[in-house]
């Protein structure tokens, strides 16, 4: 040994280091646009036509929907998707009436509006669902006829 480094190999040149820089750069610039085009094909669409008109009564409603002191409590067992409503107390309450449609957060295509009954204090609807994060958005009325809004959470596991 004498202490000297051996070099193999080619050379780096400037040309290879633009190749490298223009490779990376082109991966990050292709990986960047699937993401892109990927969120604007999947987004679900507006919530309201008009969030001006939407913003007017948003005050009053949410006041009206907190003054019911409704919990809502959503899962799945044995193909069976139950919506529990209940008080502060955590007794059940009354619901005049319950729409709902349950799909992904990230899109539209599986999404599906179950057929509900009211069973002991709940609802229930017969459901095919694939384990994973689901999104129930529900709209419920009071027997006074106050609306309750809330995207419930849903996790199936399985």
């Amino acid at each position: 040994m004498t202490g000297r480094i051996e070099k193999r190999g080619k050379p780096l040149t400037g040309r290879k280091v633009l190749l490298i820089a223009v490779g990376a750069f082109a991966i990050i610039l292709t990986a960047n646009l699937t993401l892109a085009v990927r969120a604007v094909q999947t987004f679900p669409g507006l919530e309201v036509q008009n969030s001006f008109v939407a913003s007017q009564n948003f005050n009053e409603e949410l006041a009206a929907q907190l003054a019911l002191g409704w919990d809502v409590r959503a899962r799945v067992e044995d193909g069976l998707l139950t919506i529990a409503f209940t008080d502060a107390a955590g007794d059940p309450v009354e619901v005049a009436a319950i729409q709902a449609v349950v799909g992904r957060a990230t899109h539209v295509q599986d999404d599906f509006v179950p057929d509900f009954s009211y069973y002991r204090g709940s609802f229930t609807a017969p459901v095919d669902i694939r384990p994973g994060n689901w999104n129930i958005r529900l709209v419920a009325h009071a027997p006074d006829g106050t609306e309750f809004r809330q995207r419930v959470i849903l996790r199936v596991t399985g």
